[in-house]
């Protein structure tokens, strides 16, 4: 079974990603700022201590981990934090922030294992997205920006990829029932058909891994059934 690496395991999406593989038999690394936030002796689970705010680290980080670990064939790239308000709201650092945990640092990841990957005989890049990847909306411009980046990134790298049999996916979910909305002033509805669960995305990363060799799931783009926003 393949050995994937979960980025933003410890809480959201990448938790339930990672407990997803892992009940399907797939060996999960787990990164998260704080490990200690881990609290499972499963025997085919590693936490990786990772984080994407300090590129200079990361670079050095993801290089030591294809040594100790060169098994890794599969990326799923869920870290990443809301933060929402009109343009004049943001600190300049809090815009480099956003950009540096939520695009940067995944394309710096990206960079450091895409060499190895092509000469593998299958490797994958899952990243999560998001709907603020498709249109612009009021009070997110530097979120969007960010998500943007994402959606442009993973376009441009498949076709860098094509002739490799590495395969780079984009998934877009819209309004995920997790934590991310704890912070926030909004949060989706209260009805099942206001939100989508964590659960739902890590089944369709599980699709993902199981095509067969030939096809590659481009893009993905998820919703809830009704799109209602609560305000706090």
């Amino acid at each position: 079974m393949r050995s994937v690496l979960v980025t933003g395991a410890s809480s959201g999406i990448g938790r339930a990603v990672a407990k997803a593989l892992l009940r399907q038999g797939y060996f999960v690394f787990g990164t998260s700022r704080d490990c200690s936030q881990f609290e499972t002796s499963h025997s085919h689970f590693l936490p990786v201590e990772m984080d994407f705010s300090t590129l200079s680290l990361l670079a050095e980080q993801a290089k030591q981990l294809q040594i100790k670990h060169p098994s890794i064939s599969v990326i799923v790239f869920c870290a990443g934090y809301g933060r929402f308000g009109s343009l004049e709201q943001f600190s300049y650092q809090q815009i480099d922030s956003l950009m540096t945990v939520n695009f940067t640092g995944q394309a710096v990841l990206a960079r450091a294992f895409v060499p190895g990957f092509k000469r593998k005989d299958r490797a994958d890049l899952i990243f999560i997205g998001s709907e603020s990847a498709l249109q612009g909306r009021r009070q997110g411009a530097v979120y969007c920006a960010s998500k943007f980046a994402v959606r442009g990134f993973s376009q441009a790298l498949r076709e860098e990829c094509a002739k490799s049999q590495v395969k780079v996916t984009l998934i877009n979910p819209g309004m995920v029932k997790t934590e991310f909305f704890e912070p926030l002033a909004f949060e989706p509805g209260d009805d099942e058909s206001n939100y989508i669960l964590p659960e739902d995305l890590a089944a369709a990363v599980n699709y993902i891994l199981m095509t067969r060799p030939g096809i590659v799931v481009d893009e993905l783009v998820i919703n809830p059934l009704n799109k209602v926003v609560k305000f706090k």
